[in-house]
């Protein structure tokens, strides 16, 4: 049963927090999850408890929405767990880009920066819930031990240590990747992965990629990929052909998740987005989701534009 009219939350403050925090809430789920889609839900359900509540007993309306979205986000974290374990081949996490042209309200757009890179989420994604909610909400977002421990329901020093043992994972697992690449670098490294794999030039592309390269595709058992990871420059680059020749795919170049990347696409409709991780000017890791729907977001954005 809905409110009288007179006690409806201010729609003019309840505009203005939905403007004002609605991308930042975005943020944070995203880290939490690795899914937009579960994210853009769980936003939306925080601020259906917005317009519930009573704003003006709210001193610190992010402060609020944040709590209850990182609340929901370790539901769902401890939920889904099961299904991860159950998912067909390797899980990966939602790809995101941001085309040139883009126009969409920033507010409905992740931001793009180096805590949503695959590999990191990838990593994030091997952590029990808490550790995951403690080291997004305090090493990316900078909530106090007080905060996290309040959402997490453990002490304060618990969560340091969850927070301390997940950042250390994260270390050994990036560490590597984090220093300072050159942007035009990783143009060309890309642009040389795109061209090899087009032309079908099996040695060109072997050349492009890490002698111990790692490539793993994300399909959901939805379509037809491999299930276990290619290693290996050889491997992983007959598997790759394979895949644009048989699906007679087109590669666009464009960054997923703020890194290099491409799309593939058949008949100008997507199949499969491919995130590039480089290291020492070579491509050591190559990421393909193509579980449609994952890659969902990714394609309404490419509609848009």
């Amino acid at each position: 049963m809905g409110r009288p009219a007179d006690q409806q939350p201010n729609a003019s403050a309840f505009d203005r927090a939905w403007r004002d925090n609605r991308r930042y809430l975005l943020d944070v789920a995203y880290r939490m999850l690795g899914s937009i889609s579960e994210a853009e839900d769980i936003v939306q359900e925080a601020f259906v408890r917005l317009v519930r509540a009573d704003l003006d007993e709210i001193l610190d309306i992010r402060g609020w929405l944040a709590v209850v979205v990182s609340r929901l986000c370790l539901d769902q974290l401890r939920s889904a767990r099961s299904q991860r374990e159950a998912y067909v081949g390797p899980w990966l996490p939602e790809p995101l880009i941001q085309p040139p042209g883009k126009a969409v309200d920033p507010a409905e757009l992740v931001t793009l920066d180096d805590s949503v890179r695959m590999a990191l989420l990838v990593v994030l994604e091997r952590l029990t819930p808490a550790e995951r909610a403690a080291y997004v909400l305090h090493d990316l977002f900078r909530f106090s031990f007080d905060d996290v421990a309040r959402i997490v329901g453990r002490s304060p020093q618990a969560c340091r240590q969850l927070a301390s043992r997940a950042r250390r994972e994260v270390q050994q697992q990036t560490g590597p990747a984090r220093f300072e690449v050159d942007p035009t670098q990783l143009r060309r490294v890309t642009a040389r992965f795109i061209q090899a794999s087009s032309d079908g030039d099996l040695d060109a592309l072997m050349d492009v990629l890490d002698p111990e390269v790692v490539g793993w595709t994300d399909s959901g058992g939805v379509v037809a990929a491999p299930r276990r990871p290619a290693v290996g420059h050889r491997q992983v680059a007959e598997q790759f052909l394979r895949f644009v020749r048989g699906f007679r795919v087109t590669l666009v170049p464009m960054p997923v998740n703020g890194e290099p990347g491409a799309l593939a696409l058949r008949d100008g409709r997507l199949i499969a987005v491919i995130a590039l991780e480089t290291r020492e000017g070579l491509i050591s890791r190559v990421h393909g989701i193509a579980n449609p729907q994952k890659i969902a977001y990714v394609a309404s954005l490419l509609q848009a534009t």
